[in-house]
């Protein structure tokens, strides 16, 4: 089995989702005792925060490829970037370590196309709903239409992200406001909607929705069980 390095703690309230994936992944494929081998590198998410907000994403670079080599010199075999918006910063994590990079949007777009999707709404920061290096790749690499909310259901999910749920705040108010969002993208045309923040997943579950969820976490979670047991 191969080690799974997992650049965690953005926040730390998704990092637990990831832990429980792995680990529920391993077992459920090699039964008994099993469990991943992972090496976790968490993060203090308070200064990678306050990086993004101040625009300096070539500092977050800096900071995370750091981490990320401590993990490959610990013994990980592959990376795995537990958050959907530092992915911006994925190239530059890349070309710093020499081990393969597993990335979040290409483990979603492979699950969505295997399931016939091919207009899709995406919800998660603010960042990764209205830059491209998610939206783009999504579009460029894998051909699939991405519908995004309007900008006032952005600004709502955005801030319920940072102010909630990375705290560990679930709220059934903002339960429902995700949920009418979910439901209005559905309206546009959407198939599906990716939770394109860890976190996401703690609020909203598919059986609640308008349409099917494709929640990143799990399906990060899943491809790198696959990875860890070729």
């Amino acid at each position: 089995m191969k080690c799974i390095g997992l650049l965690g703690g953005m926040s730390w309230e998704s990092t637990v989702s990831y832990y429980q994936a792995l680990n529920r992944g391993v077992r459920a494929r090699l039964g008994g005792l099993h469990s991943a081998r992972v090496l976790l590198n968490s993060v203090d998410f308070a200064e990678i925060e306050r990086l993004q907000h101040a625009g300096d994403w070539p500092a977050t670079a800096r900071l995370l490829a750091a981490e990320a080599r401590a993990l490959q010199a610990g013994g990980a075999d592959f990376l795995m970037i537990g958050t959907n918006t530092m992915h911006k910063v994925a190239p530059e994590i890349e070309a710093a370590i020499e081990i393969p990079l597993l990335h979040i949007a290409d483990a979603t777009a492979r699950r969505l196309q295997a399931d016939g999707v091919t207009r899709v709404g995406l919800l998660g920061t603010r960042f990764t709903m209205e830059q491209d290096f998610y939206k783009g790749r999504l579009q460029e690499l894998f051909g699939l239409e991405v519908l995004v909310p309007q900008e006032a259901a952005r600004e709502r999910v955005h801030s319920i992200i940072y102010d909630e749920l990375c705290l560990g705040d679930i709220r059934e108010s903002s339960r429902a406001e995700y949920l009418a969002i979910i439901a209005e993208l559905a309206r546009a045309g959407a198939q599906a909607v990716i939770l394109g923040c860890t976190e996401i997943a703690l609020l909203v579950g598919e059986c609640q929705a308008a349409v099917p969820l494709y929640d990143t976490t799990a399906i990060h979670a899943d491809a790198a069980v696959a990875w860890a047991l070729e």
